[in-house]
């Protein structure tokens, strides 16, 4: 059986750690691409991963490469290029700076893989993803964001941290864009079957969903010279997985929602079932008053964001 060959652009932490992801669950034969600034860098990491496989016990060949020919005909693509973000820095500051890097690496890809599935996993996630779908012209269902599986896995950790139970027996679900805006939805987690409003108290389980939107400004300011990377490449290397084994995983990532939540042509965090034939269902949930309106400011957000994108490239 032929393996799939899994492309990921960009080769810094988030890169890096996605690629060693994806192969030690060997979803296939993963390419490691920076730009040729960076010279032999991808090499070496692709160089110490294939060191690794010994040790962990997986068979994926890791390829580092500055050349996109290398990538060619990948199965999926997952880009993590562009400047990460800086404490005190908001995704919308990126959004000039990564999406020109996101353009520049959506022309390449409909060049030498112009039948792979794409994950966006840049910043700020909503409008790259937008803008990864205008370049590549690729079907929609073939183009999404990495978002929602990372901020769910989030609010599951800080439930089963309050909690003191097992992060597997916690599901959740949220919608909306990626960011302050999101909207985890309460009425939709639970712990063991149990909804979880009957096992955190409202005023507790709001800090909860407040600290959620405020994830990854968390973990910026206690690093205080870098981002997540660990999290959003584990949830990018769920999403291929999904893709490539044909899971139909029941995740929210960054879909392109038209008549869907009356959304109107924009990337949108929703719950989809995820397959061999990338977006291939999403589900429209009912809402109560509040997760509607805190919805629907999520997606005026994005409309903003894409607005101004447009006018910057």
């Amino acid at each position: 059986m032929k393996r799939a060959k899994i492309s990921v652009i960009g080769a810094g932490n988030v890169g890096a750690t996605t690629a060693l992801w994806c192969a030690s669950a060997e979803l296939g034969d993963v390419v490691l691409l920076d730009i040729p600034q960076t010279e032999t860098m991808p090499a070496g990491k692709a160089l110490d991963l294939m060191e690794a496989a010994p040790i962990m016990k997986f068979d994926a060949n890791v390829q580092g490469t500055t050349d996109y020919d290398a990538t060619a005909e990948s199965d999926v693509v997952i880009i993590t290029a562009g400047i990460p973000r800086k404490p005190g820095m908001s995704r919308d500051d990126l959004l000039a700076t990564n999406a020109k890097i996101v353009g520049s690496v959506a022309e390449q890809i409909a060049k030498t893989s112009p039948n792979a599935f794409v994950i966006v996993v840049s910043n700020p996630l909503d409008a790259m993803v937008q803008r990864v779908l205008e370049v590549t012209k690729f079907p929609p269902a073939r183009v999404m964001g990495q978002a929602g599986v990372l901020d769910t896995a989030r609010f599951k950790a800080f439930i089963a941290m309050e909690l003191n139970c097992s992060v597997e027996d916690v599901h959740a679900m949220l919608l909306g864009g990626h960011g302050d805006t999101m909207v985890p939805l309460a009425s939709c987690a639970s712990v063991g079957g149990i909804p979880v409003t009957q096992l955190i108290k409202p005023e507790r389980l709001e800090e909860i969903i407040q600290r959620t939107r405020d994830g990854g400004a968390e973990i910026v300011k206690l690093l205080k010279t870098g981002s997540a990377y660990y999290a959003p490449a584990a949830a990018a290397a769920q999403m291929a997985e999904a893709i490539i084994r044909d899971k139909k995983r029941v995740v929210p990532v960054a879909a392109y929602c038209d008549e869907e939540y009356g959304v109107g042509g924009y990337y949108v965090g929703v719950p989809v079932v995820l397959g061999a034939g990338g977006v291939e269902k999403i589900f429209v949930l009912d809402m109560n008053e509040s997760e509607s309106a805190a919805f629907q400011k999520s997606v005026d957000a994005v409309k903003k964001l894409v607005a101004t994108m447009k006018t910057l490239v």
